[in-house]
C-alpha cells in the first residue's frame, strides 16, 4: 500500500471517527433531554453559560498553546522532537484553558444560580 492510499485511507477514518462521535453525543443528549421531559424536569440554562465558558477556555488556551509553540518550529530540533513539542505545548494550554474557565465558573457562575 503506498503512501498516499494510507493518507487518504486515515483522512476518512478520522471524519468518519468525528462524526461518529458528534452522533454519539447528541443522540446521548436527546435521550436525557428526553427522559427528563417524560419525568416532568427541565434542564437550567445555566449549563449552557458553564458549557460555553469551558469551550471558550479551551479555545483560548489551544490558540496562546499555538503562539508559544511557535518558538519550537524556529530552534534547532530534530523533526520528531519539534512535533512533539508542538503538540505537547498545544495540548498543555489546552487544559489550563479548561481549568481556569472551570475555576472562573466556580467563582463568578454560581453567584447566578442562586
Amino acid at each position: 500500500m503506498n503512501m498516499a492510499t494510507q493518507e487518504v485511507i486515515f483522512g476518512l477514518a478520522f471524519f468518519v471517527l468525528i462524526a461518529a462521535v458528534i452522533f454519539i453525543i447528541a443522540r446521548y443528549t436527546y435521550l436525557i433531554r428526553k427522559a427528563m421531559a417524560e419525568n416532568g424536569l427541565q434542564a437550567t440554562k445555566t449549563l449552557t453559560k458553564s458549557r460555553l465558558m469551558h469551550l471558550g477556555g479551551i479555545l483560548i488556551g489551544l490558540g496562546i498553546g499555538l503562539i508559544v509553540s511557535s518558538v519550537f518550529t524556529l530552534l534547532d530540533f530534530n523533526e520528531d522532537t519539534t512535533d512533539l513539542l508542538v503538540w505537547g505545548t498545544i495540548i498543555l494550554f489546552g487544559g489550563f484553558g479548561l481549568i481556569v474557565a472551570h475555576l472562573l465558573d466556580e467563582k463568578f457562575g454560581r453567584a447566578d444560580r442562586r
